[in-house]
């Protein structure tokens, strides 16, 4: 189970946690005055913030658990299920899963802003919840039979986390129907870049899925073009379908590995423009590519795809991505906790913002749900002249390609793929 949180930068608070230990109030006062130095809204939601912390620090705490659930209570008056405060066991969850091991189900969730209803970003392939069919956009409306209405995205994810071998029940909704899946929780490592050489275009393709922007990612993607590109092919796909995200500065890593010059990303918090990420001229092929998405390309991804689309390095094929265009801070606070904070909100090198809105592909190629049934009881599938996303990404390479070489082309001819 991951949290929807993307980490870019967390400093140790050495002062928080020896207060903490003297009096769970100042844990309260803690917290909001990170929120109150560094939250994205200049107006919290329309809240007096001041008022908030007069209120809450008039209050006696006898125990941590008092100090957690004032600190949870205090935040949902920002109405952000993305700035959250996680007791230590969350926590040290949380910074498992960036690393690339993750304990649960391998769901990514969010919390819908107006209806508060908690939904899938995305399952993480090869995972529990990938495999027993729960896919991007489900609602989840019930955990162990349990209603999630009212129920905040910090409870949902304690109650699907558990030990590996026990099971979860979810019950979701998904169009007009409500399904139930009955779930074992397992012990997860993720290697999130998996790449091949395909022959479905004279002089080779070299595909490229990245299924989570974590600690690995960056390693792992360079790995992949470098040996790729010693075998010589003509061009990439690189797929990023229902990837939900995960570190900033990994796909602020990876970009770099495509193109030499250009923006990347530009951050905008409540003083404005904070920060604007470029190349650094390391890019590793200039090789024509073009990259998958969909509704579960979020957060990271969306980074990466706005990117490669808006730098004219990439054309994207698929349909629109989910829509986050937040940024949090996450950081320890008091003795073993964490916050995640939403801090800025991220624009495209054009200056898009994609927030609710996501980022539309160039070229749209639905899919079936009788064909994503199909590929995801066999992932082997994925990628191949099964896919039709993939087949349509073919085809639009094919044509980048044939450019690049000043050869002429028409996409009337369909792609004959063995």
């Amino acid at each position: 189970m991951l949290s929807t949180v993307t980490i870019i930068g967390a400093g140790i608070h050495l002062k928080g946690q020896a207060f903490f230990q003297e009096s769970p109030k100042e844990l309260v006062d803690e917290v909001w005055q990170i929120i109150d130095k560094n939250y994205v809204d200049a107006t919290f939601n329309q809240v007096d913030w001041r008022a908030v912390r007069t209120e809450f620090l008039d209050r006696s705490y006898e125990s941590s658990e008092d100090a957690y659930d004032a600190i949870r209570e205090m935040l949902e008056k920002l109405d952000d299920p993305y700035t959250r405060f996680m007791d230590p066991d969350e926590f040290r969850s949380m910074q498992i899963d960036t690393s690339g091991e993750l304990t649960g189900v391998g769901i990514q969730l969010s919390q819908d802003q107006e209806t508060q209803e908690l939904i899938v970003i995305s399952p993480i392939e090869e995972t529990p919840a990938f495999d027993a069919g729960i896919q991007s956009q489900d609602v989840i409306t019930q955990i162990d039979g349990q209603s999630t209405e009212g129920m905040d995205i910090n409870e949902a994810v304690n109650l699907i986390r558990g030990r590996v071998g026990t099971d979860v029940v979810l019950t979701i909704r998904r169009g007009e129907r409500e399904l139930e899946f009955n779930i074992t929780r397992a012990r997860i490592e993720i290697h999130p870049v998996r790449h091949s050489r395909k022959d479905d275009l004279p002089g080779g393709v070299g595909y490229i899925r990245l299924t989570q922007f974590s600690q690995l990612a960056a390693d792992e993607m360079r790995t992949a073009i470098q040996e790729l590109e010693a075998e010589g092919i003509e061009g990439f796909i690189l797929d990023l379908r229902s990837n939900p995200g995960g570190l900033l500065q990994a796909s602020i890593e990876i970009a770099r590995m495509w193109f030499d010059e250009g923006d990347i990303v530009s951050t905008v918090n409540r003083q404005g423009v904070a920060e604007v990420q470029r190349a650094n001229g390391r890019a590793l092929t200039d090789k024509p590519l073009v990259v998958l998405i969909d509704g579960g390309s979020a957060s990271a991804s969306e980074i990466l795809s706005g990117a490669l689309r808006d730098n004219d390095r990439a054309v994207l094929v698929g349909t629109t991505s989910f829509g986050k265009g937040l940024v949090q801070s996450v950081r320890p606070v008091g003795n073993g906790g964490g916050l995640a904070v939403t801090i800025a909100r991220y624009l495209t090198p054009n200056g898009i913002d994609i927030d609710k809105e996501g980022i539309p592909p160039d070229v749209e190629e639905e899919i079936s749900e009788e064909i994503r049934e199909e590929m995801r009881m066999d992932r082997t599938l994925i990628g191949t002249e099964r896919d039709p996303q993939y087949v349509r990404a073919l085809e639009v390479l094919r044509e980048k390609i044939a450019a690049a070489n000043g050869e002429a082309t028409t996409s009337s001819v369909p792609l004959a793929v063995p």
